[in-house]
């Protein structure tokens, strides 16, 4: 399998991996400093699936600090397929997450006029940023062992 930029074991790779933690961490972090993200499902789903995206990406990003200190290929077919099942599927749910939170929060913000929760609908927007950023660092990681996949 060929060795380029985002694949396990690389420094791009760590970085994207920290880079969806980080993100991913900040979105959680946001919502739940809220006092009422437990009234709306969409919120509590952003919560669940940035939870996963965050222990997916702390996993990987130990493994490839790992892989990168022993200088260790991780370019197996077997593993290779694993990392791309896993990518793909806490990408979907991140998006569909990232998605049914941004309708909350533009239901509350622009069809309503305003929202009547204050300081919290910040944290929501926030929160909702944050989660697609985090889906676009796991989208490209996707892409990145898709493509390390077929190539091997």
């Amino acid at each position: 399998m060929k060795d380029f930029a985002g694949t396990p074991g690389t420094l791009t790779g760590l970085a994207l991996r920290v880079s969806q933690f980080v993100f991913a961490a900040g979105s959680i972090a946001s919502m739940a400093t809220t006092n009422s993200f437990f009234d709306f499902t969409a919120f509590c789903y952003l919560i669940a699936s940035m939870g996963l995206q965050l222990i997916w990406s702390f996993g990987l990003a130990i493994l490839d600090a790992y892989a990168i200190f022993k200088k260790k290929v991780l370019h197996g077919p077997v593993l290779v397929s694993l990392f791309v099942v896993g990518d793909w599927v806490t990408a979907t749910l991140s998006l569909a997450a990232a998605s049914s939170s941004a309708g909350i929060t533009v239901l509350y913000f622009n069809d309503l006029g305003s929202c009547n929760f204050g300081a919290e609908c910040r944290k929501y927007q926030l929160a909702v940023a944050l989660a697609y950023m985090s889906w676009i660092a796991i989208g490209t990681s996707s892409l990145i062992m898709l493509w390390l996949l077929a190539s091997g």
